[in-house]
């Protein structure tokens, strides 16, 4: 209820800086229609699918889009493996939207419903976005919703339910012609069953049903900023990035992430995008890799860890087709090396930190018009 207060409270100041402010007619998202195919393998899990996405704007204020995403899971990850056997199974995920532009305002709206044998989850989505001060800054407010079923193979129903509130406010400024940063703020609460039917905690060496807190609240703030650094006269454009992120919630875990990204045209209808990207978190309070006493709450959950993560990535996009104001059609492909490291959680077998890599693999083919 107070999260509810503090974002009305801070949704009518932001509308207000709005109000009293000069602003600039947006514009809608392109029209696009998108395929993909995706694939992620590290740490005994395969995921990998399909995904569509179609885009159409109508009479210059509306925009409607529909997505369809497919995950194919293989998973015999160690937390798995270790009390139980790898499993397959497979998600599918439909979202629809619609972006409506209303005198100076793009409002979104969108809901999407995702599926799995085990496991259930919609979210309904609200976005406001408003160009003040003459176009030099953007501020958004958003809003989600999301509500889940958490069932078990072998048992009938549903095991548990999920509720979760999202509260997002962002800020985009133009510093200079070359030069722009932005803030990102956001804040959920969670309620309900919070934990996997599966898991299971070790204490005193034995194995046991993990049990998590009924609710958590979280924070992240995201700060970054892009320049163009392209030398005077050069035809290839070039840009640097930086982002930092940092995590706070009431169940202990403070995260951090760090990200440097560059990208440029390496030749004509050829642009490069690569980045690195690291981040570390404390444990949670009720995380033990094998706790010694007897508490209320217990997780042996290694994304509850104290653990770190490091990784280059990179995406290569080439336009395929190009005709100025009717159409563009790009194909591009990405790759994400992820190096995980587990301080607390260690293998059964030797006692070691557990540690592992992942690659991660993307191919689009997308065309606007």
């Amino acid at each position: 209820m107070a999260a509810i207060k503090n974002a009305a409270k801070v949704a009518g100041l932001v509308g207000g800086a709005i109000a009293a402010s000069s602003v600039q007619a947006v514009d809608l998202p392109e029209d696009r229609a998108e395929t993909m195919y995706h694939l992620y393998d590290g740490g005994g899990v395969i995921a990998q699918g399909p995904a569509v996405l179609v885009r159409k704007s109508m009479l210059d204020r509306v925009s409607l889009s529909g997505s369809w995403y497919v995950d194919a899971v293989s998973n015999a990850s160690i937390d798995v493996v270790t009390t139980a056997s790898k499993f397959k199974e497979t998600r599918n995920q439909g979202e629809v939207g619609l972006d409506y532009v209303v005198r100076d305002s793009l409002i979104h709206v969108s809901g999407s419903k995702s599926v799995e044998p085990d496991y259930q989850a919609s979210t309904l989505s609200f976005d406001l976005t408003q160009d003040v001060f003459g176009g030099m800054t953007t501020v958004v407010l958003g809003y989600s919703h999301a509500d889940d079923k958490v069932g078990q193979h072998g048992t009938p129903g549903w095991v548990g339910t999920a509720h979760h509130w999202q509260y997002r406010l962002g800020l985009t400024q133009i510093l200079t012609p070359r030069w722009t940063a932005s803030a990102n703020l956001e804040s959920i609460n969670d309620d309900g069953y919070l934990q996997s039917p599966y898991r299971l905690a070790r204490v005193f060496g034995a194995y046991v049903h993990e049990n998590d807190p009924t609710t958590r609240e979280s924070k992240a703030l995201k700060l970054s900023t892009t320049g163009d650094i392209t030398p005077d006269g050069a035809s290839n454009r070039r840009s640097i990035r930086l982002d930092y992120r940092y995590y706070w919630d009431t169940w202990g875990v403070r995260g951090h992430t760090l990200e440097l990204g560059y990208n440029r045209n390496l030749a004509p209808g050829w642009l490069l995008e690569s980045y690195v990207r690291y981040y570390r978190q404390n444990h949670a309070l009720f995380y033990s890799d094998n706790a010694q006493q007897q508490t209320l709450y217990f997780t042996r959950n290694r994304e509850l860890s104290t653990m770190h993560d490091f990784g280059p990535g990179a995406t290569v996009s080439y336009t395929l087709r190009s005709v100025p104001g009717k159409y563009d059609v790009k194909l591009s492909g990405s790759y994400q090396f992820i190096d995980f490291h587990y301080a607390d959680y260690t293998v059964g077998d030797t006692g070691k930190p557990y540690s592992f890599h992942a690659s991660v693999f993307n191919t689009v083919l997308s065309a606007t018009f």
